[in-house]
């Protein structure tokens, strides 16, 4: 047995080689490498040194015990739901019904939190008004203050119309509705021209409606949802559907601004952006906003108007002061008269007449509704009427023909 082992350990160290060879092989290789990383070192080590004689680098600011110790300077706290809302200009009506709103819910919260029972209360509403009144906006803050007291998780608004919920084919309504009450689960749905669902001969709208109420039913205390539009209208369409009378009871009706209040949106706006106005221009801006809120129609947008009014005027402020070689900070921030200009008020005058025609139109459509279809003896009146105007148009129309020869072909 040892002889064979001796053989095969022969043949092994013909072929690898002895232990001894492979050991010596080892350290050589060892050998090697650190010489490699020696030599690789001290070319490293050259290198930077040339390269710091020859690059000077500025010095850098280094942050030392006393920066870092140096606190941050505090932020502006958030602000309350209620805070916002009483900053809100004019209102007085809706922030008095926002507020019972609010105890109410509070108290019933409460209430179910200690085991009592509470009267079911539906938090959904109806916001009516004309545009730029601030319904979007109370509805935000509104949203913010079912989330501080508990009613709402998120107190997220997700905003949508008519385009946001119905879609061009059948099936497709429930689809699109569904998603966007998804994204308000948590918080609030608000409809802008609710009424644009409930339109005559169409059913897509009706399909939106009908998905939108089942979710009410279905997820009553997740997500709340406020619809909005023009008065009449809004009643009208509550009115319209038991579904959607038994759900919205509740009312918010939001006034016009005042011409003071209009005024006074006018400087939040220019507060806001770091603006002023010379007397002069203060003068001509508040004639303007009389004159808008004097001769308002039915689409007159309220805040939207003085709002517009303020891009326009600060637009044509840029315009001026773009044109100037030294422009300061006082140029930049003040409106004079000259950013009034005739252009201006010409745009204006013909955003007046606009106005006029749309609602001029809207009248015209409106007696059209009022007008009563005929009745059965008078269409029959009416027909027996056009039967004889053109009996006696073929009567005057008929002349006596002259006879004709034949011609008598010969062959």
């Amino acid at each position: 047995m040892s002889k064979k082992l001796g053989g095969f350990r022969s043949m092994y160290n013909d072929f690898y080689g002895s232990d001894d060879d492979y050991s010596k092989m080892i350290r050589e290789k060892e050998q090697f490498v650190r010489d490699k990383v020696r030599q690789v070192s001290e070319n490293i080590s050259v290198e930077t040194e040339v390269a710091t004689e020859e690059y000077d680098p500025k010095p850098v600011a280094v942050a030392t015990s006393q920066d870092a110790e140096k606190p941050e300077e505090p932020k502006e706290p958030e602000k309350s739901g209620m805070e916002e809302l009483n900053e809100l200009i004019g209102l007085k009506t809706v922030k008095h019904d926002v507020e019972e709103l609010i105890g109410l819910a509070k108290v019933r919260k409460m209430r179910e939190e200690k085991g009592m029972k509470a009267v079911p209360v539906s938090l959904h509403l109806v916001f009516s008004g004309n545009p730029g009144t601030g319904k979007t906006t109370v509805a935000r803050i509104l949203a913010k203050l079912y989330k501080e007291i508990g009613i709402l998780s998120e107190g997220q608004l997700v905003e949508t119309d008519r385009s946001g919920l119905v879609a061009g084919y059948v099936g497709q309504t429930a689809i699109k509705t569904q998603k966007k009450i998804q994204e308000a689960m948590g918080g609030i749905l608000f409809i802008d021209e609710a009424y644009m669902l409930n339109q005559k001969d169409e059913n897509f709208g009706q399909e939106a409606i009908d998905t939108i109420l089942k979710a009410m039913e279905d997820h009553r205390d997740k997500f709340i949802v406020i619809v909005a539009g023009y008065t009449e209208l809004m009643k009208e369409f509550v009115e319209s559907n038991p579904g959607l009378k038994s759900r919205f009871n509740k009312f918010f009706e939001f006034p016009d601004y005042t011409v003071e209040e209009l005024q006074q949106i006018f400087e939040l706006q220019c507060k806001k952006y770091q603006y002023k106005l010379t007397e002069e221009a203060d003068k001509a801006v508040r004639e303007e906003i009389i004159r808008l809120e004097s001769e308002k129609g039915e689409n007159f947008a309220n805040a939207r108007e003085v709002r517009n009014l303020f891009e326009k005027i600060i637009t044509n402020q840029a315009a001026r002061v773009s044109g100037l070689e030294e422009v300061d900070e006082e140029m930049l921030s003040t409106i004079t008269i000259d950013d009034l200009t005739d252009s201006f008020e010409e745009e204006l005058k013909a955003r007046a007449v606009r106005e006029a025609e749309i609602t001029e139109a809207l009248k015209d459509m409106e007696e059209m509704k009022k007008k009563v279809e005929p009745s059965a003896e008078e269409r029959a009146g009416e027909i027996v009427d056009l039967l004889k105007e053109i009996a006696e148009e073929n009567d005057k129309g008929k002349k006596k023909k002259p006879k004709v020869k034949t011609p008598v072909i010969r062959r």
